[in-house]
């Protein structure tokens, strides 16, 4: 087997981090609020809300600008599902993740790790996409979804991997750490 041959390679988008997505959407929702209330500009009044009438004297122009930005807001969200955030490789004896445009690219040689495991994140829609994140000992790759590897190395270093083919690659880990150990 050559040493640089891949045996598993994941590759997770910016675009797929539910927080993300969450915090978009509200923007462009916003904005599009705001184009309507340009347009209609009467007052609203709900019981345990009042909204006044728009403050802009000619408002036919003026939420063009919010029309504008929701929609410019919703093809960036687009576009960020085609930036790569995390690549995740495993060769002979060692686990590359590579970031994206001027991350480090991180290699954990399989030799030194002491223990793997698998395990879910608890439920939470708030987890921001993170590479490379050192915290409380544990240093952190995610971008989304619910399952996570964690390794432990020779130092007592954990490294916690967000993965979508958590089997796969927990099979392929396991493997090569029994090559390797071999």
């Amino acid at each position: 087997m050559n040493k640089q041959e891949i045996i598993y390679e994941e590759k997770q988008y910016m675009g797929h981090n539910r927080l993300s997505i969450v915090i978009r959407s509200m923007l462009a929702i916003f904005c599009f609020l705001a184009y309507y209330w340009s347009q209609n500009p009467k007052p609203v009044q709900v019981s345990f809300l009042r909204i006044g009438s728009y403050p802009i004297g000619d408002p036919n122009e003026s939420g063009t600008v919010f029309f504008i930005l929701g929609l410019s807001i919703l093809a960036f969200s687009a576009g960020l599902t085609y930036v790569l955030h995390i690549n995740t490789k495993v060769i002979s004896g060692a686990l590359i993740l590579d970031g994206f445009w001027t991350a480090r690219k991180v290699k954990i040689d399989l030799h030194n790790i002491v223990n793997l495991r698998k395990s879910r994140y608890k439920k939470n829609i708030f987890r921001r996409a993170v590479y490379n994140l050192h915290n409380k000992g544990i240093i952190r790759f995610y971008t989304s979804g619910e399952d996570f590897i964690e390794l432990t190395d020779k130092t007592g270093l954990i490294y916690r991997i967000g993965s979508q083919k958590i089997e796969e690659l927990f099979n392929t880990l396991q493997n090569q750490m029994r090559v390797s150990n071999s």
